[in-house]
């Protein structure tokens, strides 16, 4: 009957016996791929969020590296001669390997930090040995006065020897001992090659020069400066009023850092170059003015066999009543004589110093390496000896106070 009435209600001229039911999908085929975009995503996100690895994405080079078979250490047959022979060899091999060496940049990619590493350059342990060792290939220096600090190689007393008495440069003493004396350092040295090598060459080798630990090699200028017999110091940079508008550079000595901090940065100043008989103030005023955190840098200095000069820029200075505390050979300037850098008045300044030598026994000027200050310095330390002044290093001067 069922079927008698679906015949019954078809339409007519229309036959449904071919006909077949379609299938509709709960979705479209838009709707499809945008899940799959979608998963995929997720994917991606999933990798990035827990996948640890701070240089993904970054460019990676593998290398393979194999060490040489070991030679037989059973092997009594080989000859002599052919050992001789390699060993005669082996300085031209490390320049090839040298010649060979390649640099790598290696990036990571989480801070952006860079690092470079040398590759076929011969055995890294080698190198950080080299590295540590004490510049003993500069001129005079004794290497039982150093001693090995995290930043290097810095000053020490050994053998009943200073740095103080050891490096001092040569004076007749005996002689300074009978007449006026003045001492001049020129400062601020190493921080500019031409000026520099105007100071080391153009003035006579009495004249003390002061180095700043900065510079891009201020070694290498400090050892041309002893090689030309002049004695040397190294300036600390020390906190001034100023500061931090007025900041003297890295590793600066602060008075709102504990002891342990300032010989901390001490230290690192210390390293950065050899041969000096003592220490001056780089600015500062602040700083030597300030007696809690000057004491732990007068006591090492003395520990160490050194001097300490201050270039007088504060009246406020306590470092000649620590100095004498510790028995620390000390010396302070009693002005700076191109604080007006115009001839005229750099002139004036020499002849006050000239006046304070005859009235004391001992007068000490100090001077920035400006060309104007090396011309006048240079004209008037000629006129000396017929004025019945002696220039005298840094050193002497200061034992010649200390004695008097």
């Amino acid at each position: 009957m069922a079927e008698a009435a679906d015949e019954l209600s078809t339409p007519l001229g229309q036959n449904t016996a071919g006909r077949t039911r379609r299938v509709r999908l709960p979705f479209t085929a838009m709707q499809a791929l945008a899940v799959l975009l979608g998963l995929v995503l997720v994917g991606f996100a999933g990798v990035a969020l827990f996948n640890d690895n701070p240089l993904g994405g970054e460019p990676i080079a593998r290398i393979t590296l194999r060490n040489p078979p070991p030679a037989a250490a059973d092997d009594k047959h080989a000859p002599a001669e052919p050992v001789v022979k390699s060993a005669a060899k082996a300085p031209a091999a490390a320049g090839d390997a040298k010649n060979d060496a390649k640099t790598v940049t290696i990036i990571d990619g989480s801070s952006g930090k860079r690092q470079d590493v040398v590759i076929g350059a011969g055995d890294p342990a080698e190198k950080t040995t080299d590295g540590d060792a004490p510049p003993l290939a500069m001129t005079g220096i004794d290497p039982r006065l150093l001693e090995k600090s995290r930043y290097g190689m810095i000053p020490a007393v050994a053998d009943g020897l200073k740095p103080f008495t050891v490096y001092a440069a040569e004076a007749d003493r005996a002689k300074a001992a009978r007449m006026p004396v003045v001492a001049i350092v020129v400062a601020g040295l190493g921080v500019g090659a031409a000026k520099t090598t105007d100071a080391i060459m153009k003035l006579p080798p009495a004249v003390t020069l002061a180095f700043t630990p900065y510079g891009a090699d201020p070694g290498k200028l400090a050892e041309r400066a002893r090689t030309q017999r002049h004695e040397i110091l190294l300036q600390i940079p020390m906190e001034p009023f100023d500061y931090p508008d007025n900041d003297p550079g890295p590793q600066t000595l602060l008075t709102t850092l504990s002891s342990e901090q300032n010989l901390d940065r001490l230290y690192w100043h210390l390293s950065r170059l050899q041969g000096y008989a003592g220490i001056a103030n780089f600015m500062g005023a602040r700083f030597v003015a300030t007696d809690p955190v000057m004491q732990p840098i007068v006591r090492e200095a003395a520990k160490r066999g050194l001097s300490f000069f201050d270039d007088g820029s504060t009246p406020r200075s306590v470092t000649q009543s620590l100095s004498a505390g510790q028995s620390l050979p000390f010396a302070k300037a009693d002005f700076a004589i191109d604080a007006v850098p115009t001839s005229a008045e750099i002139d004036r300044a020499l002849v006050k110093l000239e006046t304070i030598a005859k009235e004391r026994g001992t007068a000490v000027g100090v001077a920035s390496a400006l060309p104007v200050s090396i011309e006048r310095l240079g004209a008037w330390l000629k006129t000396l000896d017929s004025k019945g002044i002696m220039l005298v290093p840094l050193t002497t001067a200061m034992l010649k106070s200390k004695s008097g």
